[in-house]
């Protein structure tokens, strides 16, 4: 742990902020209200046409030369039905059935969760910015790096539930391990559903797991079974296992949601120098093919099935094999793909991502970079974005807050507002007013707009320093962890219908008698 971490509990800060309220107070900090953001900008494009044209190339000839190891029976009996090449769990595809499965994909579509207010549009302009999923440890400045528990599950999730910019749900923001695997689906899908309304995401780990949630999900959403086959309501994401292989449990779960109508997100995850060839635009091409060989199999079972297609392309460190994020190369191989992934007419998925072990210096400026880099990708769908350590393997409450700090910024950074010029932005009757020896502080132009002027920030301090050593001297990530408490201390409950919440627990208790989901352990 770092000085700056380590010394950061010893002084507390006296006094508050604007924004925080005591318990008497409606609001905890001002934030910005739920809604989804568009981008407006162009995207950062690196390729050139015929760098498009080279990593197409690759990646058709990957598919039809080298081929990809489906180790799902059903997926290949699919595949051998479509005319694809098959030598026992090999696949190979040819240029003209690729091209043919992934049109039939929609390059944009809907997701309506239990609170219709709540639903996100995938695709275009349109951002998405998820939770931390999947971590086995937690971190804070009480507790430092431990197991994850149900307890620190659901305080997740009530940051998940509580911060406007974060639009999703998505994987368990840490895993409870000391829920037996068998029933932890059951568990954490009930706590999220009752303590979200927002779109929530299922594991595809097996065909009895990913049938829980989907029950779960409509049940929560008092919809009918035919309601729910309508139109999206969840969804989930596979990874492949580069090189070069989709296995069995995440091919079941992909194939089970796209014959229902629910998205599948298909994200490789390729580490330059390890998992995929240590240049960045080999390892983009690989990542390409891996995820356009499930799009092409879940489009020719289910033509029209709501897709996007992921990246989670790095590089590794070279000196120790582990895997780094927020890197230059982090930053292009998204940028790169992002331009493939509109040349193939899907929406996409990326990640914001570091490799720092606690929430100090590292870890924003690497989690910042990926985030952006997800901005200038044109990316429609961003997992991880708050409360990522360890490469993955850490969730903290901490980081959580201090990384929605960075995606308020971003949100706020597309608002229109800040780049109008109608004949009042640009203010020319204040110039003249001020004349060359004023100052615009008190001028009209200035009283009329500045209270909402500018970014105003829940977690930054923009004290000097006396000001804010007179106050205690208090670093970022011990703001943070006070916030955090508050937040997980005060949290409201979004309500549910009394009916559907004793129906989920009936459907839970159910499921729980009859053993849950079968495991290896």
């Amino acid at each position: 742990m770092d000085d700056q971490i380590a010394e950061a509990p010893k002084r507390k800060r006296s006094g508050g902020r604007r924004g925080h309220q005591d318990r008497a107070g409606t609001a905890i900090i001002e934030q910005m209200p739920f809604r989804q953001p568009r981008n407006p900008d162009r995207p950062t494009e690196p390729l050139d046409e015929d760098g498009i044209a080279a990593i197409h190339a690759g990646v058709l000839r990957i598919l039809s030369e080298i081929g990809i190891e489906f180790l799902n029976p059903e997926a290949v009996a699919h595949l051998k039905r479509a005319g694809c090449k098959v030598e026992g769990t090999n696949v190979r595809m040819d240029a003209d059935f690729v091209t043919e499965m992934v049109a039939r994909a929609p390059s944009e579509f809907m997701i309506t969760p239990r609170n219709p207010d709540r639903m996100l549009r995938i695709g275009g302009t349109w951002m998405a910015f998820g939770n931390v999923s999947s971590p086995p440890n937690y971190w804070d400045l009480t507790t430092g790096k431990v197991s994850g528990t149900m307890d620190r599950y659901v305080e997740l999730i009530k940051l998940t539930q509580y911060f406007n910019c974060i639009h999703f749900a998505g994987g368990y923001p840490v895993e409870a391990i000391d829920v037996h695997a068998s029933v932890r689906h059951l568990d954490c899908l009930y706590e999220k559903l009752v303590l979200t309304d927002k779109v929530v995401h299922a594991y595809s780990l097996g065909r009895e797991r990913v049938e829980d949630v989907m029950e779960m999900t409509r049940i929560a959403g008092g919809l009918s079974h035919e309601e729910f086959d309508a139109t999206p309501r969840m969804y989930t994401n596979i990874n492949s296992v580069s090189p070069l292989k989709h296995d069995f449990p995440m091919l079941e779960g992909a194939m089970m949601h796209a014959m229902r109508g629910q998205p599948v997100i298909v994200t490789p995850f390729t580490l330059a120098g390890a998992m995929a060839p240590v240049t960045m635009s080999g390892a983009v091409t690989l990542s390409l093919a891996e995820g356009l060989a499930a799009i092409a199999l879940l489009e020719f079972i289910a033509p029209g099935a709501p897709v996007a297609i992921g990246t989670f392309t790095s590089n590794v460190d070279m000196k120790s094999g582990a895997p780094a994020f927020g890197t230059p190369e982090y930053i292009r191989a998204t940028q790169m793909t992002g331009q493939m992934a509109r040349f193939y007419g899907l929406p996409m998925r990326a990640s914001g991502s570091c490799a720092a072990n606690v929430p100090d210096g590292q870890a924003m400026w690497e989690t910042t970079a990926a985030l952006w880099s997800a901005v200038q990708s044109g990316t429609n769908i961003i997992y991880h974005a708050a409360g990522w350590l360890e490469g993955g393997l850490i969730a903290s409450p901490e980081k959580f807050v201090m990384d929605c700090e960075v995606l308020q910024q971003i949100q706020r950074y597309f608002d229109p507002a800040i780049t109008a010029t109608t004949p009042e932005d640009i203010g020319v009757d204040a110039i003249r007013e001020v004349g060359p020896d004023g100052h615009f502080f008190g001028c009209q132009h200035t009283q009329e707009r500045y209270q909402t002027a500018f970014y105003q920030p829940f977690l930054s301090d923009w004290r000097n320093y006396e000001a804010w050593d007179a106050a205690g001297a208090v670093w970022t990530p011990q703001r943070a962890h006070d916030l955090s408490r508050r937040i997980i201390d005060e949290f409201e409950t979004p309500p549910m219908d009394v009916a559907i919440r004793d129906e989920l627990q009936a459907f839970v208790a159910r499921r729980k008698a009859e053993g849950g989901a079968p495991t290896d352990f």
